[in-house]
Parts: structure tokens; C-alpha cells; sequence
């Protein structure tokens, strides 16, 4: 059995790794931390009577694999004395993400305090690193709305498909992305039957979209990326524009996507035939409720001709396949355990 344990499991992230977790054949969760010194089922009303007690984070002991659900700063302080002790660390933040250190710096706004692990740390998303994973200490997990589009894009970028300097998306989220602390933008009086438009340029993510997907790329990538809160608890919905070099249809990018994922377990290309008698047209396009509480990420497209655009819809579950399953998923490749181990759910339907 691995020995785990969780730092930050009151929020939702942390909550999410110790429910899965506490579901892994080949897992124990030996500790779960909280500064609140209060039970889990405070925090998670799924986990009632689950017998899980949180614990100081001063009190946690080493363990084989430890998850990091902590704002950003924490993870590089810990992460030296989880390798001292033999464990391993999979960081659900963003202290590792980037290979630029200016640019870290620059972004989080604050001086990174080990970077040597931070160019040790492998990128956590499986379907392009699952060999760095498998012999990694470390794994940065991506940022949800970073996993939706470097998995969207990469088929696209890595057979010169589409012109790499100019991708615009814009990225809808669930509330559950924002965290447990309130916000006023948060709260449900004002989100419910609204959109709610922030960090409309620059966005964190957009770094880690770029750097990845420009490992795939022979010229620059540009991300123009826009996110949007949505009245939806939890789910991502990708929405990237981009313009062809080549003319291919919705058949052809189904066959470049389907041998580009052939062998990933989590990665779902939709293939649902367009409705020929429909007067308005959806069948062909992926849910956001179709792979809640999954690790499943589902990619789904349309071609523009008549103005030269591909449309392409990328859908994950923000603390799913974009965070603690993924993890989770890191986590199995790391200690040479079946990927699926824990993680073959689907999704809730209705959600």
C-alpha cells in the first residue's frame, strides 16, 4: 500500500484528492491537514461519518506520496523535506508549472524560493509526459483551464494544422475553480443567472498553454485566452478558435485527433454524428456535465469553411482531469501502478 497524505483538505481541491483517494485500492491516506483542527465532514458533507479526522499540517509525518493543495507559495516550501524523507510530491498548485523563472516571478508576484526543484518538477499531464511522470519527485499539476486547452490544441499544433500565433479562446469555469473562500463575485445572488468575466488578459494560465504547447510547435504559440465564471459548480468548457494551414473537415480532424489519442485511456474524442434533420445543432459537441466528477477530458470540433476557422470544444471536470484525479493519475504512473487504478468512473448523469 502507498502511504498518502493531503495538505490543504478542507478546500475543494483537498477535498477532492482525499475522496478519491480514500476510494484507491493501492492507496492508505494516513493524514489530511487543516489549520482548523476540525473534522473533514465540516468542510465535505459527502465525507459524513467517513471517520476521516483532519490534523495540523505540523503534525504531518512522512509518507510515500504527498498531494499539496495550498495556495501558491507553500508547495516550495515543503516540497524539499517530503524528497529528504523518500517521498514523493504531486503539487495540485501552481509552484512548479513554469520552466521560466521570470516569468513565475513576474505572474505570481512574489520571488520562488526553490527553483532548482521547480526545473526538476515534471509537467503533470500524462498524455504528453508520461514517461518524465513514471521516473518524476515532483509533478506540477497543470491548471484546470491550461489542461482543457494544451489537450485541445495539441493534435492541431503538432502536425502544423493551424497557424500557431494566433489562437483565441475563451474558457468558461465552475464556481469550484474560485476555491471555498467567498468571494463577492462568488456569492450565489450574484453569480446565479450571470457570466462573470475576470483576469480577462493575461491570465496565469495562459503561460503554462504556451510553453506546452509551444514544445509541440516549430514557430511561437500565441494564446489569446479570456475566462468566464459560469453559475455551474464544477467544469470547464474550452472554447478555442483557430485558423487552418491546410483544408481538412470534421472527418479528417476526427481521424487526427483519434490516432493522436489512440492509446490514452482519459481522452475522449466525440465522434456524435451531426442530426440532419435538426434545426439547431448540438449533438455533435461535448457536455460539461457529461464528464463531472470523472477524469475524463472529452474534445469535440466544428470547421468554418465559408471563414477559414476551426472551432474546438475542449471539457473536463476543473477538480477532476483538471486537478485532484489528475493527480491522482500522476500519482499511479509515479509509484508503476495501473493509470487507471482508482480512476475509471464516469460521469453524472443528469449532474
Amino acid at each position: 500500500m502507498i502511504s498518502a497524505g493531503i495538505y490543504g483538505a478542507s478546500g475543494y481541491m483537498g477535498g477532492e484528492a482525499l475522496r478519491i483517494l480514500s476510494e484507491h485500492p493501492e492507496v492508505e491516506v494516513v493524514w489530511a491537514t487543516s489549520r482548523s483542527g476540525k473534522e473533514a465532514e465540516y468542510f465535505h458533507r459527502n465525507l459524513y461519518r467517513s471517520g476521516i479526522n483532519l490534523i495540523k499540517p505540523e503534525h504531518a509525518t512522512p509518507c510515500d506520496a504527498v498531494f499539496v493543495a495550498l495556495p501558491t507559495g507553500n508547495a516550495m516550501s515543503l516540497a524539499q523535506g517530503v524528497l529528504d524523507h523518500g517521498g514523493k510530491l504531486i503539487d495540485l498548485g501552481s509552484d512548479f508549472r513554469l520552466r521560466d523563472r521570470e516569468a513565475w516571478e513576474r505572474v505570481y508576484g512574489r520571488p520562488h524560493l526553490n527553483w532548482a526543484l521547480a526545473e526538476e518538477a515534471v509537467y503533470g499531464i500524462p498524455e504528453l509526459h508520461r514517461e518524465e511522470i513514471r521516473s518524476a519527485r515532483i509533478v506540477a499539476n497543470p491548471g484546470c483551464f491550461s489542461s482543457a486547452v494544451i489537450l485541445g490544441l495539441a493534435p492541431l499544433l503538432e502536425a502544423g494544422w493551424i497557424e500557431p500565433g494566433c489562437i483565441a479562446v475563451d474558457g468558461l469555469s465552475g464556481t469550484a475553480g474560485a476555491g471555498a473562500e467567498l468571494d463577492i463575485s462568488m456569492h450565489h445572488p450574484e453569480i446565479g443567472n450571470n457570466l462573470v468575466p475576470y483576469n480577462v488578459v493575461d491570465h496565469r494560465h495562459t503561460y503554462e498553454m504556451e510553453q506546452e504547447l509551444g514544445l509541440l510547435s516549430s514557430a511561437r504559440v500565441r494564446i489569446h485566452f479570456t475566462p468566464i465564471y459560469a453559475p455551474i459548480t464544477r467544469g470547464i468548457l474550452a472554447i478555442c478558435h483557430c485558423f487552418p494551414t491546410r483544408e481538412a473537415g470534421r472527418p479528417e480532424l476526427l481521424e487526427l485527433f483519434s490516432a493522436f489519442y489512440a492509446d490514452q485511456p482519459f481522452i475522449q474524442v466525440f465522434d456524435m454524428p451531426a442530426d440532419t434533420d435538426a434545426a439547431w445543432q448540438f449533438r455533435p459537441y461535448p457536455w460539461v456535465s457529461s464528464v463531472s466528477g470523472s477524469n475524463y477530458c472529452q474534445i469535440g470540433f466544428d470547421v468554418d469553411r465559408q471563414r477559414n476557422r476551426i472551432v474546438l470544444f475542449s471539457v473536463l471536470d476543473s477538480i477532476g482531469k483538471g486537478g485532484a484525479h489528475a493527480g491522482v493519475q500522476n500519482m499511479n504512473l509515479m509509484f508503476g501502478l495501473d493509470e487507471h487504478l482508482g480512476l475509471e468512473r464516469r460521469g453524472m448523469h443528469p449532474y
